[in-house]
């Protein structure tokens, strides 16, 4: 071997490393964290993360400038979308009731290299999403003031011409940061009541929109004399959907906050349904009467409701409007400010990022040196930097966390459910027996009776049929067939992106490798389908799996692949960055490098000669802390 090369088995070990996961501890409920957060409070955040500004602002742009009057179908097609994606979270935030959001579902099930890229992502997101939400918050109600605090700025400090950097320091952003970071440092039933206040008003203001807007309402503006309701087609409806995606994003911070919930295996899921389904219900019907107020040609995309109850004489309807924007606007913020910090206690807690997050405020219950620092970060950026342009660097980062949490999904349901952590006569304390290659899944001898087929092997209806399947080692199948569903995923995606002309493809190209994607896409489906899965009656589960989360993944893929190119070379430079901080830091302290230390935390099986099948396999600690057993009268010593 070359001097100064690893070795393949050194290489194989470094490998297993960056793939390692983190062991599943779904049953137990201890935390660091105080749990005092109910249905109604984790319902209620995710309204706010979801019902924002893009209420105010993303209606009116799309309807203009996509989809006319039929905005309001691509709100209900964008929320059957991203009903896609929340299933996915439900099921794991009932499953793993613990902080981390998407973060925690990839370390449990795809492991630790991708959990801190997902999580790194998710910081950026919260970050830059905090900021513009407060830099929109400012400008709005600076508008209401006819611009006098941006003139006063101007004045006294002067304007920038720097890249990157806004025209000059926001000081309004940046401020109410601050004083939102105050509040979130107060503890979870502060913040969740702050939250509720600006959620019911803002909910209220809604409803006060969609009456009178109904009762203002023309018909005749979606005649065909205004253009009809779809004047843009079906392509206008679906570019107005993938727009709109993103007014949906926002449930996670209800996943981020089960580790605070009372019952988090009942409120996770409902909260999580309830509030897309209010958040669906706003969108589509504050669009709806926002295009019957006024001819959709005519709307003013920067402030489209304000504006059409101007042109309708109700110059007093557009201070509600003013005010509902505002309190949507907090909500949105609070919610950012509220899992950001969580993210990072939970990485931190994992051993991947500075363990000074990792400490709970003894009174508070909340990682404050997180708030802190990150509140402090996040009021820095709505300061200086203009956030226009990183804007759509968000959308890369929420999709990349769809995806593999869709992708977790169905890893997990078809892998092995975790032997149970309870003591018993066999398992001294509280030990939980942790997997880390495929050797450490052999059953002990007389411990389990098989009482059916386990997940991942083939249903036993279809083994007469599909038997070559199950010919390979265990779950070779499965593995295949993922890795084919995500690999003709991406293919199909960019066949349905791209189309023939960008691909370079003659149309009888183009044609065939729709079809073969296609047909690997199903294929893979069908193998999957052909498998058993975990089923578990007390949490609850994604119906129609595995054809839901392979939906969310393509549909994720296909989102992601619209983006511009610059957007992609801004999230490679932060992947860069997240590569650095991992391997200099994150690798070295990982919680999982002291499970794998063999002499202090690895449970070893010594065989010892017996004639009943509960004296065959014992579990032992290691020697420098258990006496060596002694065989008895009848035993044999084994021969060495």
């Amino acid at each position: 071997m070359v001097r100064g090369l690893p070795s393949p088995a050194s290489l194989a070990r470094f490998c297993q490393r960056l793939n390692r996961l983190k062991p599943l501890e779904e049953s137990t409920m201890e935390t660091s964290l105080r749990r005092c957060l109910s249905t109604l409070d984790l319902t209620l955040l995710g309204v706010g993360g979801m019902v924002g500004s893009g209420l105010y602002v993303l209606t009116g742009t799309v309807a203009k400038e996509m989809a006319g009057p039929a905005v309001l179908l691509s709100f209900a097609v964008a929320a059957v979308a991203s009903l896609l994606s929340a299933l996915c979270y439900a099921e794991f935030g009932a499953r793993l009731p613990r902080t981390g959001s998407a973060y925690l579902f990839t370390y449990v099930s795809m492991g630790e290299l991708w959990a801190f890229l997902i999580g790194w992502n998710v910081l950026l997101e919260y970050l830059i999403g905090g900021a513009a939400v407060a830099r929109a918050w400012s400008g709005y109600l600076d508008s209401m003031f006819n611009h006098r605090i941006h003139n006063f700025t101007e004045a006294h400090i002067g304007t920038w011409q720097v890249p990157l950097l806004a025209h000059y320091p926001d000081f309004l952003a940046a401020g109410i940061i601050l004083l939102a970071s105050a509040f979130i440092s107060c503890g979870a039933r502060v913040s969740s009541w702050l939250n509720h206040t600006f959620s019911v008003v803002s909910l209220v203001l809604i409803l006060f929109i969609i009456i009178l807007g109904f009762i203002l309402a023309r018909p005749h503006n979606w005649s065909a004399e205004e253009g009809g309701f779809a004047p843009f087609g079906l392509s206008g409806i679906m570019a107005g959907t993938a727009t709109c995606f993103y007014a949906f994003v926002g449930f996670d911070v209800i996943a981020a906050s089960s580790e605070e919930a009372r019952n988090p295996k009942r409120a996770v899921p409902i909260a999580i349904s309830i509030s897309l389904g209010l958040a669906a219900g706003a969108y589509i019907l504050v669009s709806t009467v926002l295009t019957l107020m006024v001819p959709w040609h005519s709307l003013n995309p920067d402030s489209a409701l304000a504006d059409a109850f101007y042109r309708r004489g109700y110059s007093w309807a557009g201070f509600i409007v003013a005010a509902g924007s505002i309190c949507a606007m907090n909500t949105v913020l609070l919610s950012s400010l509220f899992s950001l910090p969580r993210i990072v206690y939970a990485m931190a807690v994992d051993g991947l990022f500075f363990q000074v997050f990792a400490r709970v405020h003894p009174r508070t219950q909340v990682p404050l040196a997180g708030i802190v620092v990150f509140g402090g970060l996040m009021s820095l950026l709505a300061l200086l930097l203009d956030l226009e342009a990183l804007v759509q660097f968000l959308s890369i980062g929420t999709l990349l966390a769809y995806t593999f949490v869709a992708t977790s999904i169905l890893v997990l349901r078809f892998q092995k459910a975790p032997a149970s952590s309870s003591p018993g006569p066999a398992s001294p304390g509280s030990r939980v027996k942790e997997y880390h290659s495929f050797s450490d899944h052999i059953q002990l001898v007389g411990t389990e009776q098989a009482s059916g087929p386990e997940p991942g092997q083939l249903r036993p209806a279809l083994r007469p049929f599909l038997g070559f399947l199950g010919r390979g080692s265990p779950g070779a199948a499965v593995a295949w067939a993922l890795s084919i569903l995500v690999a003709s995923a991406i293919t199909l995606a960019c066949v349905l992106v791209f189309g023939d002309s960008a691909l370079h493809l003659p149309y009888w190209g183009y044609i065939l490798l729709l079809l073969l994607s296609s047909v690997a896409f199903l294929l893979s489906l069908l193998v999957l389908g052909a498998h058993q899965q975990q089923r578990q009656q007390d949490t609850f589960q994604i119906p129609m799996v595995p054809l839901t989360p392979a939906l969310s993944i393509l549909l994720n893929i296909c989102l992601m692949l619209k983006l511009s190119y610059l957007t992609w070379l801004r999230f490679s430079i932060w992947l860069l960055i997240g590569l650095a901080v991992y391997f200099g830091y994150g690798i070295w302290h990982s919680k999982e490098n002291q499970r794998e230390a063999p002499e202090l935390t690895t449970t070893r099986y010594v065989v010892f000669p017996s004639t009943s099948l509960e004296e065959t396999v014992q579990t032992v600690q290691p020697t420098s802390q258990v006496p060596a057993r002694e065989p008895s009268p009848t035993e044999q010593p084994a021969s060495p």
